[in-house]
């Protein structure tokens, strides 16, 4: 079921409401500006790949991934029913989120047709309570998430963008301890990273010291445009 947050995001991005839900061949896309098409995808990007590699080859495609720097949770007994509890999550997204998902989308990703866009954005996810399973089970089911405000749109064309995103320095060469530093990210996150850069050509292998993986960042001849 389409999320309020995809449907308000379809508005944000098209220039009106008839450029919204357009069929085009087989494929249904969610709005149309101009020759651009534009995709929002709070989902696995790997879900639409495919859909995204076959419009390149004929048009340019602009892919919105949402991500959620603060959440507001507000969580019900029931359906449009009494609220029982609603706060921030202490919990803050950011840009670097971006890797966990984007390890599905490196065979599409970098494209000369193809821009892909995090839109970070606080939200409100609307919970509906239940009886928890036995093991780590949830006492909620997430009815809906509702966009309060765009925050910051960061496109994405090359790899040397996706280089861009790390704030501090990194050494020469460097392994995924220093990316997690540099960027200040968990080191299961940097390594993932580092699987995107790798294969998007933004960083070359080079070595290795004991268990882990040397980088180094690629010239600007061999990173992937």
């Amino acid at each position: 079921m389409e999320t309020s947050l995809h449907r308000q995001l379809k508005s944000y991005y098209a220039p009106n409401a008839e450029c919204e839900e357009v069929t085009l061949g087989a494929y249904r896309i969610d709005a149309i500006d101009g020759d651009r098409l534009i995709e929002i995808q709070h989902g696995s990007l790997g879900a639409i790949r495919d859909k995204v590699r076959c419009l390149l080859e004929d048009y340019d495609v602009h892919v919105v991934k949402p991500i959620a720097v603060r959440k507001y949770l507000i969580k019900r007994k029931k359906k449009n029913g009494e609220t029982i509890s609603s706060r921030f999550s202490p919990r803050r997204g950011s840009v670097f989120d971006l890797f966990e998902d984007l390890v599905h989308f490196t065979n599409v990703f970098p494209h000369p047709r193809l821009t892909l866009e995090v839109a970070l954005t606080i939200q409100e996810e609307h919970r509906i309570a239940k009886k928890p399973r036995r093991f780590r089970g949830k006492d909620y089911r997430v009815e809906d998430r509702v966009l309060r405000s765009v925050e910051e749109q960061i496109a994405l064309n090359t790899a040397d963008d996706l280089l861009k995103l790390i704030p501090g320095k990194l050494p020469s060469p460097f392994h995924t301890k220093d990316l997690a530093k540099a960027a200040g990210i968990q080191r299961w996150l940097a390594q993932k990273m580092a699987y995107c850069l790798r294969n998007t050509g933004a960083i070359n292998l080079v070595g290795k010291e004991k268990n882990a993986l040397l980088y180094e960042v690629a010239t600007g001849d061999q990173a992937a445009a």
